[in-house]
Protein backbone atom coordinates (compact mmCIF):
# COMPACT_ATOMS: atom_id res chain seq x y z
CA UNK A 1 0.00 0.00 0.00
CA UNK A 2 1.31 3.45 -0.90
CA UNK A 3 1.93 5.79 1.98
CA UNK A 4 0.14 9.14 1.96
CA UNK A 5 2.46 12.14 1.63
CA UNK A 6 1.01 14.99 3.77
CA UNK A 7 3.14 17.45 1.79
CA UNK A 8 0.99 16.70 -1.29
CA UNK A 9 -2.37 18.44 -0.69
CA UNK A 10 -3.81 16.83 -3.82
CA UNK A 11 -3.38 13.31 -2.46
CA UNK A 12 -6.29 12.50 -0.16
CA UNK A 13 -5.47 9.89 2.48
CA UNK A 14 -7.62 6.84 2.98
CA UNK A 15 -9.02 6.03 6.42
CA UNK A 16 -6.54 3.12 6.63
CA UNK A 17 -3.60 5.39 5.80
CA UNK A 18 -4.75 7.85 8.47
CA UNK A 19 -4.98 5.02 11.02
CA UNK A 20 -1.47 3.81 10.13
CA UNK A 21 0.02 7.31 10.30
CA UNK A 22 -1.70 7.86 13.67
CA UNK A 23 -0.25 4.56 14.91
CA UNK A 24 3.24 5.59 13.82
CA UNK A 25 2.94 8.99 15.51
CA UNK A 26 1.82 7.42 18.80
CA UNK A 27 4.25 4.49 18.72
CA UNK A 28 7.38 6.64 18.50
CA UNK A 29 6.69 8.03 21.99
CA UNK A 30 4.96 5.02 23.60
CA UNK A 31 7.74 3.99 25.95
CA UNK A 32 5.45 2.04 28.28
CA UNK A 33 4.19 -0.35 25.59
CA UNK A 34 7.68 -0.88 24.20
CA UNK A 35 9.04 -1.58 27.72
CA UNK A 36 6.52 -4.41 28.09
CA UNK A 37 7.41 -5.85 24.70
CA UNK A 38 3.99 -5.00 23.28
CA UNK A 39 3.76 -5.00 19.49
CA UNK A 40 1.10 -3.46 17.25
CA UNK A 41 -0.04 -6.24 14.94
CA UNK A 42 -2.79 -4.33 13.13
CA UNK A 43 -4.60 -1.02 13.14
CA UNK A 44 -7.54 0.37 11.22
CA UNK A 45 -10.26 2.99 11.61
CA UNK A 46 -11.51 2.46 15.18
CA UNK A 47 -9.68 -0.85 15.61
CA UNK A 48 -6.32 -2.14 16.82
CA UNK A 49 -4.72 -5.49 17.61
CA UNK A 50 -1.72 -5.60 19.96
CA UNK A 51 0.17 -8.54 21.44
CA UNK A 52 2.52 -9.26 24.34
CA UNK A 53 4.35 -12.35 25.58
CA UNK A 54 4.25 -12.90 29.34
CA UNK A 55 7.81 -12.76 30.74
CA UNK A 56 9.16 -13.87 34.12
CA UNK A 57 9.36 -10.26 35.35
CA UNK A 58 5.59 -9.90 34.71
CA UNK A 59 4.60 -12.62 37.19
CA UNK A 60 3.09 -11.83 40.57
CA UNK A 61 3.30 -13.75 43.85
CA UNK A 62 0.85 -16.37 42.52
CA UNK A 63 3.15 -17.10 39.57
CA UNK A 64 0.64 -15.64 37.07
CA UNK A 65 0.80 -12.46 35.02
CA UNK A 66 -0.01 -9.40 37.10
CA UNK A 67 -3.53 -8.21 36.28
CA UNK A 68 -2.31 -4.65 35.88
CA UNK A 69 -0.06 -5.74 33.02
CA UNK A 70 -2.90 -7.56 31.25
CA UNK A 71 -4.91 -4.36 31.70
CA UNK A 72 -2.04 -2.31 30.29
CA UNK A 73 -2.04 -4.42 27.12
CA UNK A 74 -5.80 -3.85 26.73
CA UNK A 75 -5.43 -0.14 27.48
CA UNK A 76 -2.73 0.20 24.82
CA UNK A 77 -4.98 -1.47 22.23
CA UNK A 78 -7.76 0.90 23.29
CA UNK A 79 -5.44 3.89 22.81
CA UNK A 80 -4.42 2.90 19.29
CA UNK A 81 -8.04 2.23 18.29
CA UNK A 82 -9.50 5.47 19.62
CA UNK A 83 -6.67 7.58 18.17
CA UNK A 84 -6.92 6.01 14.68
CA UNK A 85 -8.82 9.00 13.29
CA UNK A 86 -5.82 11.36 13.73
CA UNK A 87 -7.51 13.25 16.53
CA UNK A 88 -5.96 13.17 20.01
CA UNK A 89 -8.10 11.02 22.29
CA UNK A 90 -7.51 9.97 25.88
CA UNK A 91 -9.13 7.51 28.25
CA UNK A 92 -12.04 8.92 30.23
CA UNK A 93 -12.37 5.64 32.07
CA UNK A 94 -12.49 1.89 31.70
CA UNK A 95 -13.75 -1.29 33.28
CA UNK A 96 -11.86 -4.55 33.18
CA UNK A 97 -12.78 -8.09 34.06
CA UNK A 98 -9.92 -10.54 34.47
CA UNK A 99 -11.54 -13.88 33.62
CA UNK A 100 -8.57 -16.27 33.53
CA UNK A 101 -4.91 -16.18 34.49
CA UNK A 102 -2.12 -15.63 31.99
CA UNK A 103 1.01 -17.66 32.60
CA UNK A 104 4.70 -17.45 31.81
CA UNK A 105 5.23 -17.71 28.05
CA UNK A 106 1.60 -17.03 27.12
CA UNK A 107 1.18 -14.88 24.02
CA UNK A 108 -1.64 -12.45 24.80
CA UNK A 109 -3.51 -10.65 22.04
CA UNK A 110 -5.76 -7.65 22.65
CA UNK A 111 -8.28 -6.80 19.92
CA UNK A 112 -9.98 -3.43 20.24
CA UNK A 113 -13.16 -2.53 18.34
CA UNK A 114 -15.14 0.67 18.36
CA UNK A 115 -18.64 0.19 19.74
CA UNK A 116 -19.80 3.81 19.40
CA UNK A 117 -18.28 7.21 18.69
CA UNK A 118 -20.22 10.44 18.73
CA UNK A 119 -19.03 13.98 19.34
CA UNK A 120 -16.17 13.90 21.81
CA UNK A 121 -16.86 10.49 23.34
CA UNK A 122 -16.35 6.91 22.26
CA UNK A 123 -16.82 3.41 23.62
CA UNK A 124 -14.47 0.55 22.76
CA UNK A 125 -14.48 -3.14 23.64
CA UNK A 126 -11.17 -4.95 23.98
CA UNK A 127 -10.93 -8.74 24.24
CA UNK A 128 -7.68 -10.20 25.54
CA UNK A 129 -7.06 -13.83 24.65
CA UNK A 130 -4.12 -16.22 24.98
CA UNK A 131 -2.47 -18.20 22.18
CA UNK A 132 -5.18 -20.86 22.44
CA UNK A 133 -7.94 -18.28 21.91
CA UNK A 134 -9.05 -18.54 25.55
CA UNK A 135 -10.41 -15.36 27.11
CA UNK A 136 -8.11 -13.73 29.65
CA UNK A 137 -9.75 -10.30 30.06
CA UNK A 138 -12.70 -8.23 28.88
CA UNK A 139 -12.07 -4.47 28.86
CA UNK A 140 -14.45 -1.62 27.97
CA UNK A 141 -12.89 1.79 27.47
CA UNK A 142 -14.50 5.20 27.29
CA UNK A 143 -12.60 7.82 25.29
CA UNK A 144 -12.63 11.60 25.22
CA UNK A 145 -11.51 13.30 22.00
CA UNK A 146 -9.78 16.67 22.01
CA UNK A 147 -11.37 18.15 18.90
CA UNK A 148 -9.00 19.77 16.43
CA UNK A 149 -5.80 18.31 17.91
CA UNK A 150 -4.28 16.13 15.17
CA UNK A 151 -1.58 13.56 15.82
CA UNK A 152 -0.19 14.11 12.31
CA UNK A 153 -0.41 17.55 10.68
CA UNK A 154 -1.63 17.56 7.09
CA UNK A 155 -3.84 14.47 7.34
CA UNK A 156 -7.64 14.41 7.66
CA UNK A 157 -8.84 14.77 11.26
CA UNK A 158 -11.83 12.98 12.78
CA UNK A 159 -14.06 10.04 11.99
CA UNK A 160 -15.31 10.15 8.41
CA UNK A 161 -12.82 12.84 7.33
CA UNK A 162 -10.60 10.53 5.26
CA UNK A 163 -11.63 9.03 1.94
CA UNK A 164 -12.93 5.49 1.97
Amino acid sequence: MATHDPRDPGAAATAQQVAEASRDAMWKDDRASRLLGIVVEAVGPGTATLAMTVRDDMLNGHDICHGGLVTTLADSAFAFACNAYNEMSVAAGFDVNLVAPARLGDRLTARAVEVAKSGRTGVYDIAVVNQRGEAVAAFRGRSYTMKGKPLVEGLPVGKGAARA
